[in-house]
């Protein structure tokens, strides 16, 4: 049905972006460069940091000289929001050197041995143990890291949703894990369910919360006083793992990045 409706929609032309890097100085007199997007759904200008560095959006209707004095009247903020992407630099996945591994909110030891192909896994001792060939590349290396984190964290769904199915509508259609820099979780409108890959190095009743904050939206399809309700009523404990999120959501995701950065 959905094939048969999208082959029968018109086409519509693709949304075009433009891109280009724009030297700012801050009230430091620090130079940095501000990724400046024009996008064509944009409703406001906007400006926003992330790992990847600052970022300026425009409307179609902002003109250039617009967008420069909304990041000069933003400097302190823009500022202080860079400085804290530094304080929270995280060190990068070396092959054979790193010692220690983020994993449900603690940083366990790891150690690496030779082996045919990269894996990491638990050994018999219920130690982190990265296996890999001398040849292994940094990108092999990352990759087996992420299959991990992927694998781990649908251990954790499989122990937590018996819990939480009864009473909802229907089961999600699928799960799927991605690096996201904003939201830790979505529901689409197919049922289908992601979750933030970040969510394995968190706490694990953070991650727990996140599930149910998803799985609640099968009841209600926004965040109004009664989509709350539905998560107090399976989540009592909610409120504390959303503001853990709120303080270190942004060291666990600029973590997860330097580690699979690449």
């Amino acid at each position: 049905m959905h094939a048969l409706f999208r082959l029968l929609s018109p086409t519509h032309s693709p949304v075009v972006r433009q891109r280009e890097q724009v030297a700012f100085t801050l009230a430091d007199g620090r130079r940095i460069d501000v990724l400046r997007v024009r996008d064509p759904r944009a409703r406001r200008i906007k400006l926003s940091v992330d790992e990847r560095g600052a970022r300026l959006t425009l409307p179609l209707r902002a003109s250039l000289a617009a967008g420069d004095r909304f990041v000069h009247d933003h400097g302190d903020w823009l500022q202080q929001q860079l400085d804290l992407h530094v304080r929270h630099a995280a060190p990068a996945l070396i092959v054979g050197q790193t010692m220690a591994l983020p994993l449900r909110g603690e940083d366990a030891p790891v150690t690496w041995r030779t082996a045919r192909a990269a894996r990491l896994d638990f050994d018999a001792a219920g130690q982190l143990c990265f296996r890999f060939p001398a040849s292994a590349g940094q990108a092999a290396v990352q990759r087996a890291l992420r299959d991990f984190y992927e694998a781990q964290g649908r251990a954790d769904l499989g122990r937590w949703l018996p819990r939480y199915l009864p009473g909802l509508p229907r089961v999600p259609r699928r799960f799927t894990f991605k690096r996201t820099t904003g939201q830790w979780g979505s529901l689409a409108h197919d049922g289908s369910l992601s979750l933030d890959l970040a969510l394995l190095l968190a706490r694990p009743r953070a991650f727990e919360y996140v599930l149910v904050h998803e799985l609640c939206h099968l009841l209600q399809a926004n965040h109004s006083p009664r989509f709350w309700r539905e998560v107090e009523a399976r989540y009592p404990g909610w409120r504390d793992e959303r503001e853990y999120l709120r303080h270190e959501g942004r060291g666990l995701k600029s973590r997860l990045r330097a580690l699979l950065a690449g």
